[in-house]
């Protein structure tokens, strides 16, 4: 069963557009929570509709996400949306 607070934090990862990325504290701040909360509950996410490839840390790191992606997975999915990434990290 999803949680009231997963569904806020999936709504606003669904408002992430093709080609941008948002880090986990961007989405922290907007739910006025903390970033660990927003990767908690992106972890438990199990629909394809949901964007969490383009969640990434404050660093800029891709990183990887649970289950479906590996961080080379992600990286291939965020480059076919046209994010620039190099050494494993968004570059603007």
């Amino acid at each position: 069963m999803i949680s009231k607070f997963q569904k806020k934090v999936y709504r606003e990862v669904k408002k992430i557009k093709k080609g941008e990325v948002k880090t986990y504290g961007e989405i922290a701040k907007i739910l006025k929570t903390s970033p660990r909360a927003v990767g908690q509950a992106l972890k438990k996410n199990k629909s394809k509709d949901i964007p969490c490839h383009r969640v990434i840390s404050s660093s800029g790191e891709v990183g990887g996400y649970a289950g479906r992606w590996n961080s080379k997975k992600k990286i291939k999915l965020l480059k076919s949306e046209g994010v620039k990434i190099k050494a494993g990290k968004v570059v603007n």
